[in-house]
């Protein structure tokens, strides 16, 4: 499942240890308080593992993980 793998992604991208608490309503910087840094080695690790490219206005539209995982369900 898509959401599951961008998930993981997010808790290794964030030293996150447990990201039972990430929903496709959470907010990477307003709920993780990831910086844009973060954000872009997020991005880049997903376009890795999905062979996808994500473009920098796309990324910047995706308000929540749930947008990020629509974005590349659609794209794949």
């Amino acid at each position: 499942m898509v959401f599951e793998k961008v998930k993981k992604i997010i808790g290794e991208q964030l030293g996150l240890d447990d990201v039972s608490g990430v929903t496709p309503q959470t907010s990477l910087m307003g709920d993780l308080e990831a910086d844009s840094l973060d954000a872009v080695e997020i991005i880049m690790a997903i376009e890795d593992e999905f062979g996808v490219e994500i473009p920098d206005d796309a990324a910047e539209g995706f308000k929540n993980i749930g947008d990020i995982v629509k974005y590349v369900e659609a794209n794949q």
